[in-house]
């Protein structure tokens, strides 16, 4: 895991909501507190968020949508092909990075390992230093509430921003829904 930021993916109800806190620090330091670690990708049909260091994000973002653009936005071809990419180039994969993208069909975890999941629920997914605070909050909040999909990632975003030192409650999100 990465002392660097919390980020949730989260599938319901014909939804897709990523979320993310917006702290950056370097080592013990609080550097920012209102960066954006999430994107909308591909005319705004994927969703993407990214736990490690900036410059790196830039990168991969920009590599994943040339692949979902050559994939013509398919999500589970794309995640393949890119992750079959970073794990190739001997720079990218060494970086200690993660990504969780997704879709209203789909929601996977990457990284340069070569690592591709998609969570057992199909619906949940984090990442970060705060990731394993958001996903409790989320499930619990799933479980035993009638939260919105967005609320309830902002609200489990903000449980982990309690927890974790690396994580603060100025929370983005986007949403995406079912074109059906």
């Amino acid at each position: 895991m990465f002392d660097a930021t919390t980020i949730l993916g989260y599938k319901a109800k014909g939804k897709a909501v990523i979320g993310g806190d917006g702290q950056v620090t370097f080592g013990n330091a609080i550097l920012k507190g209102n960066a954006t670690k999430i994107r909308k990708l591909h005319h705004g049909k994927i969703l993407a968020g990214f736990a490690g260091s900036t410059a790196d994000a830039f990168n991969l973002f920009d590599m994943f949508e040339g692949i979902l653009e050559q994939k013509k936005g398919d999500l589970f071809k794309s995640v393949i092909e890119f992750s079959k990419e970073w794990r190739k180039d001997k720079m990218l994969r060494r970086l200690e990075a993660m990504m969780i993208v997704l879709n209203t069909e789909h929601i996977f975890i990457l990284s340069g390992t070569g690592d591709v999941v998609e969570p057992e629920d199909g619906k949940l997914a984090s990442i970060g230093s705060g990731g394993n605070f958001a996903i409790s909050a989320a499930r619990a909040l799933n479980k035993h509430t009638k939260l919105e999909p967005e609320e309830l990632v902002k609200e489990s975003l903000a449980i982990a921003g309690d927890l974790c030192i690396y994580t603060n409650k100025n929370i983005k999100t986007f949403v995406l829904e079912d074109d059906k």
